[in-house]
């Protein structure tokens, strides 16, 4: 493999990267996120029932019941608490599962809340057991348990709380306990988005950031950007910047075309590590079934990244199939790698 092919493969894979990129924190970016409801496109009933819920709660001048939001990576979770804490007019903290490693951890952020605070735990899913414990209390009577000493001399002392929301997100809901699970009030599955609604973001996102694109180069920005917003606001300004320097400023389907070329995404949205994945289903297994350890092996890959990050696109796109024996992949698939192979 070239350096050039290494340097399109690793640029490609972080646009589908599960992990938040230091450019989607830029400030410039930070204010493409919606920041009311009525701003928010896409996911209309999570957005309807949310919307119900929190009016509810204010008209009773209670908090929120807890939220957990599952789907996978770019679709906007983190958005949506951020909208949840504008709405209950309380302020945001956000934190992860891995960050959690104790449960004074989570107690010093706990007793910093006040009523109607937003905690937003990212990867919900990774939270140590001690620490799902501690919150049982938390999430279900507003408040913590203390030991203190040891053997016959321990005493208990419980620790009341401000009436917070909890806000998880997880792309692997079934990694959660069923005592973590059921004391969510509110369960919502984000999808991937339309073209259609990817194309308004998109609209959206270049009036913030002063770009000019015209209708079909939105349409076909969209349809590359893998039914993700946080994808195709990566996209936009990789196109961006490449009508920037090789072009006049203003993006038409030939920038898009010949940007997302460059970077190594195909009219269907997928990168080099997805066709690489199909590619090794098809080549070294016959098309399959064979297990994700195996395909994890051969690409040098880590399982997870392919399971939370390159699968769910390509089973949407009906292109891969879960078997009880393992992946296979599907003959669109194979037309697909077959046409992008022969130009």
């Amino acid at each position: 493999m070239s350096m050039n092919e290494i340097k399109v493969n690793e640029t490609a894979g972080s646009l589908v990267s599960a992990i938040c990129q230091p450019e989607d924190t830029d400030e410039n970016i930070l204010s493409l996120r919606p920041k009311h409801f009525d701003e928010y496109v896409g996911q209309r009933e999570t957005v309807e029932i949310l919307t119900i819920a929190i009016t509810a709660a204010k008209q009773r001048s209670e908090a929120l019941e807890h939220v957990l939001l599952h789907g996978p990576p770019g679709l906007g979770k983190t958005t949506l608490a951020h909208i949840i804490a504008k709405e209950m007019e309380g302020s945001l903290t956000i934190t992860s599962g891995p960050a959690l490693e104790k449960g004074g951890d989570v107690l010093a952020i706990l007793t910093h809340l006040e009523k109607g605070d937003v905690l937003f735990i990212d990867e919900i899913h990774r939270m140590p057991k001690s620490v799902e414990e501690f919150l049982y209390p938390a999430m279900e009577d507003f408040a913590v348990d203390f030991i203190f000493d040891k053997g016959p001399y321990a005493k208990s002392h419980r620790y009341r709380l401000n009436q917070f929301v909890m806000v998880g997100a997880t792309t692997r809901v079934g990694l959660l306990s069923a005592p973590l699970r059921d004391r969510f009030g509110i369960f919502r599955s984000l999808d991937f988005y339309s073209n259609e609604d990817l194309t308004l973001i998109i609209n959206r996102s270049a009036s913030i950031l002063d770009v000019h694109i015209n209708e079909d180069a939105a349409l076909s920005l969209a349809a590359r950007s893998r039914g993700t917003p946080r994808i195709a606001n990566r996209l936009l300004r990789r196109v961006r910047d490449f009508a920037q320097v090789r072009g006049d400023g203003h993006i038409d389907i030939e920038t898009v075309h010949r940007a997302l070329t460059l970077e190594g995404v195909d009219n269907e949205g997928l990168t080099p590590l997805d066709r690489r994945y199909l590619k090794t289903i098809i080549d070294y297994y016959q098309g399959g079934p064979v297990g994700i350890e195996a395909i994890s092996a051969t690409l040098q890959e880590e399982a997870d990244t392919l399971v939370d990050v390159v699968e769910p696109f390509l089973l949407k796109k009906g292109f891969l199939m879960r078997t009880s024996a393992g992946r296979k992949t599907s003959a669109a698939a194979h037309n697909h790698i077959q046409k992008f192979e022969n130009g």
